[in-house]
């Protein structure tokens, strides 16, 4: 992307001016003291520093998805176990009931 900026007569490449956006950061020195060592003007440098901390920020906050597939929960009348007591009662357990709770249930039905 080729940009012509206030003060210049040539026109400056993105990659050229995001070099020199990152020099700066790197420099350790104000803007006005960077802009003055390298013989520009503060306010083209406050341009380029202030587009390249915009782009690096957008790129930080790009969100990514990624795909999902929602499955179905299982239906409540597959059963795992069924339980017949002497007295002929049923009862009936669903994938994943705790094998404690059933153990405790069968014991209680059998006295």
């Amino acid at each position: 992307m080729r940009r012509t900026l206030p003060g210049m007569a040539k026109q400056v490449e993105k990659p050229e001016w995001a070099r020199i956006a990152e020099a700066f950061e790197a420099s350790g020195q104000t803007q006005r003291e960077f802009a003055s060592a390298h013989g520009m003007r503060l306010s083209t440098l406050q341009s380029w520093v202030y587009r390249h901390r915009r782009a690096a920020r957008a790129r930080a906050e790009t969100v990514r998805l990624l795909p999902v597939q929602v499955a179905p929960p299982p239906v409540a009348t597959e059963c795992l176990l069924e339980v017949v007591a002497a007295s002929g009662a049923r009862v009936r357990f669903a994938v994943g009931t705790d094998v404690g709770y059933v153990a405790r249930l069968v014991a209680a039905l059998g006295r």
